[in-house]
C-alpha cells in the first residue's frame, strides 16, 4: 500500500479527501475479486503480479505526461525508492498469495493489523514515543488476530494464509514507516511511478517464466487488476495530499464491508463466527492507534509553537 503524510485538514478539503479514500477503498476490494477470479481462470500470481504492476505504471504515466510532465519524477532518494519497490513488492506478493488462500473477509481482516506492526516498528526503529494506551491497543489487536485465526485449532484458515497475510501486514507497515522519509521530501505522484516502474523489472523476469495463453475473458480480468489498482493506488495516494492521515486512514476499515459483500455475491462465502466476533477488536484497536497518532502530533505541534 502507498502513503504519503499530509500534514492539514483544510475545511475545502476534506470531504474530497474523505470521498477519495472511500473510492479507492471499493477499487481495491474490486481488484481483489479480480486477482480471484484470475487465479480461479488459470492465471499464476507472477501473471497477476506483472499485470498489477504494469497497469498502475501507465495509468500513473499518463497521468504524469497529461500533468506535471517526467521533470516532476526527478528524484534525489533513489536509493529509497529502490528499497520502497523492494519491500513494497514483497508485501504485495504476500497480500496477493493471501487473498488467493483466503476468503476475502479474513484476508481482508488479518490485513488490518497493519497498524499493531506500524506502531511496533515505529517505537523500535523511529524511537516514537509509545505510552502504556497504545501497547494496549497493540495487544487488544493481536488478541482479535488470534479470535480470527483460531491458532489453537479452528481449523478455517489454513496456517500458510494466515503466516502469509501477518507478513504482508509486517511488510506494509514497514513500507509506511519508510514513507515517513520519503514523504518529507518527494510528491506522491513520484512515489507511486518509482513504485510501479522499478516493480517492472523483477516482475518481468518471473513473467517470462510464468507467462501463459489465456482466453479474452482471462486477459480482461489481468488487465482490469492493473487498471483498477493503479487508479485505485493514485485516489488512496491524492486523498493523503488533500487530508491527514488521521482524517483518511479510518476509511480503510470500510474494506471489510465490501469484501464481506463481494464474498457472498461472488464466491458464496460469508464469515464466521469468530471473524464477526474478531474484527470488531482488530478495527477498534487500529482506530485507536490512529487516533492517538493524531493526538500526539497534534502535542507535537502545539510544543513546537513558540509561547508570548
Amino acid at each position: 500500500m502507498t502513503a504519503i503524510a499530509r500534514p492539514v485538514n483544510r475545511p475545502d478539503s476534506i470531504l474530497p479527501a474523505i470521498a477519495l479514500r472511500l473510492t479507492s477503498v471499493v477499487l481495491f476490494a474490486v481488484m481483489n475479486v479480480a486477482i480471484k477470479l484470475a487465479e480461479a481462470h488459470g492465471a499464476a500470481l507472477a501473471e497477476i503480479l506483472f499485470f498489477r504492476q504494469f497497469g498502475a505504471a501507465l495509468v500513473v504515466t499518463t497521468i504524469v505526461v497529461s500533468g506535471p510532465g517526467f521533470a516532476s519524477l526527478r528524484t534525489r532518494r533513489f536509493p529509497a525508492h529502490v528499497l520502497r519497490a523492494a519491500i513494497g513488492l514483497g508485501a504485495m506478493a504476500l497480500t496477493f498469495t493471501t487473498l488467493l488462500l483466503l476468503p476475502l473477509a479474513e484476508a481482508t481482516t488479518i490485513g488490518f493489523s497493519m497498524p499493531i506492526f506500524a506502531t511496533i516498528l515505529g517505537a523500535v526503529v523511529l524511537s516514537e514515543p509509545t505510552g502504556w494506551r497504545r501497547w494496549a491497543a497493540v495487544l487488544a489487536g493481536f488478541v482479535g488476530v488470534m479470535i480470527v485465526t483460531q491458532p489453537w485449532g479452528g481449523g478455517h484458515i489454513p496456517p500458510l494464509g494466515v503466516l502469509t497475510g501477518m507478513g504482508a501486514a509486517l511488510l506494509t507497515a514497514s513500507v509506511s514507516i519508510l514513507l515517513r522519509t520519503i514523504g518529507k521530501t518527494e510528491p506522491g505522484l513520484t512515489t507511486v511511478f518509482w513504485f510501479s516502474t522499478l516493480s517492472l523489472l523483477p516482475l518481468g523476469i518471473a513473467y517470462a517464466f510464468f507467462a501463459q495463453v489465456h482466453d479474452l475473458a482471462t486477459w480482461a480480468i489481468l488487465l482490469g487488476i492493473g487498471a483498477i489498482g493503479g487508479v485505485a493506488q493514485i485516489a488512496m495516494t491524492e486523498s493523503l495530499n488533500r487530508g491527514a492521515v488521521s482524517l483518511v486512514v479510518p476509511m480503510d476499515y470500510t474494506a471489510l464491508l465490501w469484501a464481506t459483500l463481494f464474498g457472498w455475491l461472488v464466491f458464496g462465502t460469508l464469515p464466521i463466527a469468530a471473524t464477526w466476533i474478531g474484527a470488531p477488536i482488530i478495527v477498534g484497536s487500529g482506530l485507536y492507534i490512529v487516533w492517538r497518532e493524531h493526538r500526539r502530533r497534534q502535542e507535537e505541534t502545539r510544543a513546537a509553537i513558540p509561547q508570548g
